[in-house]
């Protein structure tokens, strides 16, 4: 899907879309627990990876518009192959639950997610018994998830913590979870242990990021409902830094969610010589990249795992901020763009199957105009993204 952007200026109010890192972690809650409602659902297609992979572990599910009542027919014997796309949460989520739960399992996606990574786990896994057995296209794992001492590098994935942290309070015996420094992107681990608290798990935090996990905990029937996404609400704000005014409710200032901090990001490459931290937030790299190539310029620090993302976002966001006459120079652990005038880029800009390279190449087509080719990577986590865009004066245009 191609879409086209003319010159705009976005004005209006919108609700943020739900967010599907809470998404994530509460469905699986709810299939631990037996039975549940997961209320403000966007079926993105990270989102829906999970829930097939919930069916998977043994979960019906009933779903209307914006809601989700699982109800636990009891895990398989045997499960079938989890499924997860291209979503590298529920891969990671999913990986260390499945060993809790079974003798051996298999996990097929996208050859890009897999070939990202589950390094973590296969160095882990090999220390307590577990065989993970890797294709282009698939994992497989056999043997046990036991209780124990873990221990896992902070600067990699949140998730590999988060996977953790979901399947150890399952297991017999206690357990503690060392994250060792510098440990990055704190705050999606602040949102898995606040899930895990609403569904009656207990994990204590003895010292800064070492946890201890009780085991043999029974996760709690709840109905939970998900909280605005300050991930992708960052991509409509952006707009206001284009001449635009925009409003976008539900969100809360004082959620666990480390990209709450876009809008002081966005104040910030107001000014010149802006220097930006990323480490806590790799997710809002791409659409802070292209609001720095609008204004000023600026440097981001921490910017080294943008390279196992859907794409390499620090190369995907060059190669395109450079069809706007914008000149980036990428480092080890750093990025800097720099600011100056944008031109109409004079060939269709490319998504690099990455959503958020397509929403951060809207907020530049909106002032340059442009093409996006390859926009549908969007429904990856906000299929309503062009809807929303209408919906706030864009001019767009899709072509199929």
């Amino acid at each position: 899907m191609d879409v086209v952007i003319n010159p705009c200026k976005l004005r209006g109010c919108v609700k943020a879309p739900p967010s599907k890192s809470y998404a994530h972690r509460a469905l699986i809650c709810a299939a631990l627990a037996g039975s549940g409602t997961v209320e403000g659902i966007e079926y993105s297609q990270d989102v829906s990876a999970t829930l097939d992979c919930l069916q998977t572990l043994g979960a019906e599910t009933e779903r209307d518009i914006s809601a989700v009542k699982i109800i636990s027919r009891g895990a398989p014997e045997k499960p079938e192959i989890f499924n997860c796309r291209e979503s590298g949460s529920t891969l990671r989520f999913f990986i260390p639950v499945a060993a809790a739960l079974f003798d051996s399992a298999v996990f097929a996606g996208s050859e890009r997610l897999i070939e990202r990574g589950t390094g973590i786990y296969e160095k882990l896994f090999e220390q307590k018994g577990i065989k993970v057995e890797k294709s282009e296209t698939g994992i497989k794992i056999t043997g046990r998830l036991k209780s124990g001492e873990y221990e896992i590098a902070g600067n990699i994935s949140s998730q590999f913590a988060t996977g953790l942290l979901l399947a150890l309070p399952l297991v017999d015996g206690d357990s503690t979870l060392k994250i060792t420094p510098p440990v990055e992107s704190r705050p999606y681990i602040d949102i898995t242990l606040d899930v895990l608290e609403k569904y009656g798990i207990e994990i204590t935090e003895k010292e800064k990021n070492g946890f201890y996990i009780k085991g043999g905990q029974k996760y709690r029937e709840t109905a939970f409902d998900i909280p605005g996404d300050w991930s992708n609400a960052a991509n409509l704000l952006a707009f206001n830094y284009a001449g635009g005014s925009v409003e976008v409710t539900g969100l809360d200032e004082n959620s666990a969610q480390g990209d709450r901090i876009c809008a002081g990001a966005f104040e910030t490459l107001e000014n010149e010589n802006a220097v930006i931290d990323l480490s806590d937030c790799p997710d809002l790299a791409p659409v802070l990249f292209a609001v720095a190539a609008a204004k000023h310029g600026a440097v981001f620090t921490g910017t080294k795992r943008l390279a196992i993302k859907e794409s390499d976002r620090a190369s995907s966001m060059a190669e395109e901020l450079e069809k706007f006459g914008v000149k980036t120079e990428i480092a080890e652990n750093s990025v800097k763009i720099y600011g100056g005038t944008l031109k109409t880029p004079s060939q269709p800009l490319s998504a690099h199957n990455d959503h958020r390279i397509v929403m951060a190449l809207a907020f530049l087509a909106s002032i340059t105009g442009g093409k996006i080719r390859g926009a549908q990577a969007v429904e990856k986590s906000f299929p309503r993204f062009f809807e929303t865009l209408k919906s706030l004066g864009a001019e767009v245009r899709i072509e199929t």
